[in-house]
């Protein structure tokens, strides 16, 4: 027998299952604990594709999650492959389950199209039953600066722009002190060229941990590592830092925002 159980109680359901803190699952997916309590909270809807990597994520087809529908079976009853899968995964370094949740997404979506043609139009579908009872808002925001996933910039005095944002999609205002809109493509997968950044002011960050840093005078958006900045891209070089380079965080990235 199944049983329907909203979006926000699932995945607090499959977090608590898996004995995971909001903070640890936010790790894993690559999201901010900001973002996970609010799909918890239900006071934000998750993206298509964010559903599909949570999915992947807690072994379950992504219609489960997008439909409400679930097994009365234990949330944690995988299959033999699943669960040996997901040994393995637990085992590897963060950037490395990234690498891994982009191969599975890739071949889910392959499989979606080729085995249910009308997935499509389920998300369609999906999309429209939002809109007849919500009404997004947007909201304008001041975005005064530039942050490079490459060779290190920080501008505020020639980019001070009113950006739209939908409302639920951003932190709350206690949440973070700037915004700012990243050029170049370093840190993809997870932040790509054109995200808008929402940034805490802070004059530490814990380990792998992705903030603004500066760097001999140079600032960069990197994942903090011991003894190095990180580039989330395998294709652009690491920051290498050593006792003679003036280093200073900025601040920590809280969220990200890509419109669509």
């Amino acid at each position: 027998m199944n049983t329907k159980i909203a979006f926000p109680a699932m995945v607090k359901e499959y977090r608590l299952a898996n004995n995971l803190t909001m903070e640890q699952l936010a790790e894993k997916i690559g999201k901010t604990k900001s973002t996970i309590s609010k799909w918890e909270s239900g006071t934000r809807s998750p993206k298509i594709y964010e559903i599909e990597e949570i999915a992947i994520f807690f072994g379950v087809h992504p219609e489960v999650m997008m439909f409400g529908e679930t097994s009365t079976a234990s949330p944690d009853a995988k299959n033999g492959t699943v669960q040996a899968i997901n040994d393995k995964v637990v085992q590897l370094h963060p950037e490395r389950q990234e690498i891994v949740l982009e191969v599975a997404t890739e071949q889910l979506e392959e499989q979606i199209k080729a085995n249910t043609p009308q997935a499509e139009n389920k998300v369609v579908s999906i999309s429209e039953k939002r809109v007849e009872y919500e009404v997004r808002k947007r909201v304008d925001k001041s975005a005064p600066g530039k942050v490079s996933a490459g060779t290190g910039y920080w501008q505020e005095d020639d980019y001070d722009t009113i950006v739209s944002f939908y409302e639920d999609d951003i932190p709350d205002d206690d949440d973070y002190d700037t915004i700012a809109i990243v050029v170049g493509h370093s840190m993809e997968p997870k932040i790509k060229n054109g995200d808008f950044l929402f940034i805490k002011y802070t004059s530490q960050v814990d380990t792998n941990t992705i903030g603004i840093f500066q760097v001999n005078g140079e600032n960069y958006v990197k994942k903090l590592k011991d003894g190095y900045l990180q580039s989330l891209n395998p294709d652009y070089d690491n920051i290498q830092l050593t006792p003679n380079d003036e280093i200073r965080t900025i601040g920590e990235v809280v969220d990200v925002y890509r419109e669509g």
